[in-house]
């Protein structure tokens, strides 16, 4: 696998709860998709236009298991994501994507309010509150 030395941090919406999976060798990962829209002014017509981009992010281990238990379809994320090229073999062809790797995925506090539950290295929930 190459890497690309790129971070993006993106602010949007999941489109569908996070898709948790575990590897044969036990290693946990998800997959999001996160609809980031764009708005601006035409400066001809003065309308208030949008895009909306849908994006494929992978998180992997503890924070591929955290993502799962907090995050759910319509809610407002903000992912900073490293962008990684992989490459396989398939039929016997030779395939490859770009992909977005989370770093970090945090719930957005701007139209919703969050409480924290904090975990421990084994991913348990931790009974003293969070600071």
């Amino acid at each position: 696998m190459s890497a690309i030395n790129s971070v993006t941090i993106i602010v949007g919406n999941l489109t569908r709860d996070p898709e948790l999976r575990f590897l044969v060798a036990g290693e946990a990962t998800a997959d999001l998709s996160v609809a980031v829209s764009r708005r601006w002014e035409n400066p001809t017509t003065h309308e208030s236009e949008e895009k909306t981009s849908f994006l494929e992010v992978v998180c992997w281990g503890d924070l591929a298991k955290n993502v799962a238990a907090s995050a759910r379809r319509g809610s407002r994320v903000v992912v900073t994501a490293r962008l990684e090229q992989r490459s396989w073999q398939s039929k016997g062809r030779h395939r490859s994507k770009l992909e977005l790797v989370a770093d970090e995925v945090a719930l957005s506090l701007r139209f919703a309010t969050a409480s924290v539950e904090g975990t421990t290295a084994a991913g348990q929930a931790d009974a003293s509150p969070a600071a």
